[in-house]
């Protein structure tokens, strides 16, 4: 149930056979929620973080008008809210954008996970913090870079991310969102999304087509995207 999860702590780190015990063992029952649904909104007092099986989630905020900012993207193996673990409620709404499978873990568990096992308190701890960097890598791109450096660097960042938990490869992966969801992640219009898309299509460096990604050069996206994966934190040096 959790294999792509443990993929994710396995590719930055090493976790023990009790130590995966311990987290299947903490966890709640499976939920199936339909796309598009917002099943955290801020200022909910929460008692449980949500653990991604299937599908992708996104955290976003909106203003009054009703205009949407997507904060980043979360896919299968991710938890979607541990930071709640402390912070007891959001500032900021949790959606599914898929048909999603999630399994909840209390923060009672939580609690005795930290207790007993402090190398996984170490290990969440730093997963929090990685999505603390990722959030400043959107920052930068919301700020910096151009439109098509923005959409580029995204596809970039979940070619990689996809991959480390065996749904992607170097040419091809599943990202079944709209263009509107994409110009919600990046702070473009949905007309500008889809003039930029084309524009790298016709560049011979990436296709997007019904939710399917096919990169036709991946090191010629990277350069275009400026993309240094320094931010995703990939190697395995970290103490226990």
């Amino acid at each position: 149930m959790i294999d792509k999860h443990l993929l994710k702590l396995r590719a930055r780190d090493d976790i023990s056979a009790d130590e995966e015990a311990a987290i299947r063992s903490a966890l709640g029952e499976t939920i199936m929620l339909p796309a598009d649904h917002t099943f955290i909104s801020p200022g909910t007092l929460l008692e449980h973080s949500t653990l991604v099986l299937d599908g992708i989630v996104c955290r976003y905020k909106d203003l009054s008008n009703g205009q949407r900012q997507i904060t980043e993207l979360h896919v299968a193996g991710d938890f979607a809210d541990l930071h709640s673990f402390t912070l007891q409620y959001l500032d900021h709404s949790v959606m599914t954008l898929t048909p999603c499978r999630i399994v909840r873990m209390p923060h009672k568990a939580l609690t005795a996970i930290t207790e007993q096992y402090p190398h996984l308190t170490r290990v969440y701890w730093f997963s929090t913090n990685l999505d603390a960097a990722i959030h400043r890598e959107w920052e930068l791109s919301l700020g910096r870079r151009s439109a098509i450096q923005r959409i580029a660097h995204l596809f970039c960042e979940m070619q990689l991310r996809l991959s480390i938990v065996g749904l992607a490869s170097e040419r091809h992966f599943d990202l079944p969102v709209t263009q509107a969801v994409l110009a919600e992640c990046l702070g473009l219009t949905p007309v500008h999304v889809n003039r930029v898309l084309k524009e790298l299509r016709e560049t011979g460096l990436l296709e997007f087509r019904s939710g399917r990604v096919t990169i036709l050069d991946l090191r010629a996206l990277r350069n275009m995207a400026d993309f240094d994966p320094t931010y995703l934190y990939l190697e395995r040096k970290r103490p226990r």
